[in-house]
């Protein structure tokens, strides 16, 4: 690779999550993140302006070739054939390094740690803060897995978003386990009230499921059916949704003005 081209392939690394570069020759380009501990590695090939990219530490490969399955080429390695296709790559691949396996844990728990050591005066609100924390972070991780749109529809105006729990924040034990991106779906609001409420629900393969309690005609207005189902789904995610079918699903309390 030439100067050129190293500056263009640092550039796109530096709009789409790899700010740093660790190594930058005519071999690859090597480039990291102060916000996740994936790298990027840029290679050329036998043609010009198209590169092989591996991402040593993560994210996922599995995980990454669902969202760009036309740049996977085989085992940990992806192609960018052009300037754009690089970017999105990038950015995708930092997306997910971003929150998997389990970031928002990680960063919960630095923060935290630093607010034990400086603690407010009120228990009360000590712990309001820490749970409002967990919850922002929570919501970033889910942005970043999701990339940014609905779980279900796709939609990605995040005024219209909601981070939604499958098993509550106080249900689970650790703090792991409240943070962890798996435990949560994406969701335009009016999906994320009926799939807090218990109203709605999802199989091991995505598919929905609603309440008796919503009859045809809200159903229809809400445009409910099976077409409302998830863009994709893994297996971490399948305890998470089991333990939402078996407690809340057509168990939870729901007012008579709700």
């Amino acid at each position: 690779m030439n100067t050129l081209e190293r500056t263009l392939i640092e550039k796109a690394g530096y709009a789409h999550g790899w700010e740093n570069v660790r190594e930058s020759t005519p071999e690859r380009v090597v480039m990291y993140s102060a916000r996740h501990k994936a790298e990027a590695h840029v290679t050329p090939t036998d043609t010009a302006m198209i590169w092989q990219v591996n991402f040593p530490k993560g994210p996922p490969t599995a995980e990454l070739a669902r969202s760009l399955p036309q740049q996977h080429i085989g085992g940990d390695t992806f192609q960018a054939t052009d300037e754009a296709s690089l970017g999105r790559l990038l950015r995708r691949a930092a997306e997910l390094a971003m929150s998997l396996p389990n970031q928002a844990a990680d960063h919960y728990a630095t923060e935290i740690a630093k607010l034990d050591a400086n603690p407010p005066s009120s228990t009360e609100v000590l712990a309001l803060v820490k749970q409002r924390r967990g919850q922002d972070l929570f919501r970033a991780a889910l942005m970043d897995y999701w990339g940014g749109a609905c779980a279900v529809t796709g939609i990605a105006i995040p005024e219209l978003l909601r981070a939604s729990h499958a098993k509550p924040w106080a249900a689970c034990a650790t703090d792991a386990e409240r943070l962890n991106v798996f435990n949560g779906l994406l969701l335009c609001a009016h999906l994320d009230a009926l799939f807090d409420q218990g109203l709605m629900t999802f199989d091991d393969q995505g598919n929905p499921a609603f309440s008796t309690k919503l009859d045809a005609t809200t159903c229809s207005k809400l445009t409910l059916d099976q077409s409302c189902k998830l863009r994709w789904i893994t297996a971490e995610h399948t305890p998470f949704l089991s333990w939402h079918r078996e407690n809340l699903f057509h168990k939870h309390p729901v007012s008579e003005d709700a």
